[in-house]
């Protein structure tokens, strides 16, 4: 019973449509005052020790840069490369988002601020040249999930924290499915433009000397996942670190280098680094003390022994996991869901043999996939707001989408060398 009324208040807030750290941390206290034996105070110091890690810092550090890149021209040089490349396929603009998606995956980290770049970037241009305005926010939605699994997704910082997996192999991990993810979205985009002529940027090839041209002015923002990635391979420094790195890299490459940063576009990057910041951590740190009593009530023992007397194969297991977080993911935000669900859940994943790692991304793709389903999904509604596209128009114009989303979901479940042979490859 104790376990029973903190849960079913959270479910209860949920529907009510509360904030997500505001329905987490009052359904914990409703478990601290049902128990008369557990003083208010280790509440307090639970909240407290969800934030003393070194590794949160990470989240910050890549939250900034993120946003330091995208004030200093960084995205218009990215957006001239997505061009560059695409420009001459069917749907030349809309194959535009997808890559510019891809390629600032690894630079906002977050899928909600990803989709809602692409909305005020990109959607007026696609309505101007006579894409319809729901096809254009079901594209900008739709490739933004491509974000939480390119490195350094906040979520793949997240879900290492809370598991206890390593960062860097999730940020190798997420690499091959985020591109295989690009190419399967830019054919769906090309048949359907095809289907309603929508005309190609550039009637031709761009040439070689066009490609490196743009390549050029995109190089120095496209290295950072290299030396990211490269710099926690070979120890020089840790996922922390490489945060911190990355912001000092941003600065330079805004300040000295494209020179398009001054010290009022500074302070506006910082404090909208703070604010994102500081909302991330504000649901990690309510969610810790969550998790704490129901580690206390053995819910994730309790939930692995069922689990394991009922199904009898790892195939099995994840078939189950998929459906249920499918269906969770369209009421709940992705980084709630992750938070509260993936400590009860891995632990079962890895009684089954599956790799923690493949079980990361299979989980945080899955999350996204939440993010673009109605009635509640957040990239969904941010799209629309910006773009004042119905939610029933842009729900027709995602369900192509979210099949393929759905396809991929599969191939990323049953085919583990996806995302695990990067990984394995690179750390032995």
């Amino acid at each position: 019973m104790t376990v029973f009324i903190p849960i079913t208040a959270l479910l209860v807030l949920f529907g009510l449509g509360i904030p997500v750290a505001f329905c987490i941390f009052l359904s914990t206290i409703f478990y601290f005052l049902l128990n008369d034996t557990l003083p208010m105070m280790m509440l307090i110091q639970r909240l407290a020790g969800g934030l003393e890690s070194v590794t949160l810092l990470a989240i910050p550090f890549f939250v900034m840069a993120g946003v330091f890149m995208n004030h200093s021209g960084i995205s218009k040089r990215l957006l001239r490369f997505s061009e560059v490349l695409t420009g001459h396929m069917n749907g030349g603009l809309a194959q535009v988002n997808v890559v510019l998606s891809t390629l600032m995956g690894g630079l906002s980290g977050s899928n909600i601020a990803d989709a809602a770049m692409g909305s005020k970037l990109l959607v007026p241009q696609m309505v101007a040249r006579g894409y319809s305005a729901s096809f254009s926010s079901a594209v900008t939605a739709a490739s933004a999930l491509i974000t939480p699994i390119i490195p350094p997704g906040i979520a793949l910082i997240i879900y290492g924290y809370v598991n206890n997996v390593s960062i860097g192999k999730l940020f190798l991990a997420g690499v091959v499915p985020g591109l295989m993810l690009c190419l399967m979205m830019m054919g769906l985009v090309s048949f359907i433009s095809k289907k309603r002529n929508y005309a190609p940027l550039r009637e031709k090839r761009a040439p070689l000397s066009e490609i490196a041209l743009s390549a050029k002015d995109a190089v120095l923002a496209l290295l950072l996942p290299i030396i990211i990635i490269g710099g926690i391979r070979f120890g020089v420094f840790t996922p922390t670190e490489a945060g911190a790195a990355a912001v000092i890299y941003a600065l330079v490459l805004g300040m000295f280098i494209y020179k398009e940063m001054n010290s009022n576009l500074l302070w506006d990057a910082t404090k909208e680094s703070v604010m994102a910041s500081a909302n991330v951590l504000l649901i990690i740190c309510v969610a810790v003390g969550f998790s704490k009593f129901l580690t206390w009530e053995r819910v994730p023992q309790d939930l692995a022994f069922w689990l394991t007397s009922v199904v009898d194969s790892p195939i099995a297991f994840l078939l189950i996991v998929n459906l249920f977080l499918l269906a969770v993911g369209m009421f709940l935000e992705g980084n709630a869901v992750m938070i509260v669900l993936a400590p009860l859940l891995a632990p079962v994943a890895k009684s089954y043999g599956i790799d923690p790692v493949h079980f990361g991304i299979i989980f945080i793709f899955n999350s996204a996939i939440g993010t673009v389903t109605p009635p509640l999904g957040t990239v969904m509604f941010t799209t629309c707001s910006i773009t004042k596209v119905k939610i029933e128009d842009f729900v027709r114009e995602i369900l192509p989408f979210w099949l393929l989303l759905i396809v991929a979901l599969i191939m990323i479940t049953y085919i583990p060398l996806i995302s695990i042979g990067l990984p394995n490859l690179v750390f032995g």
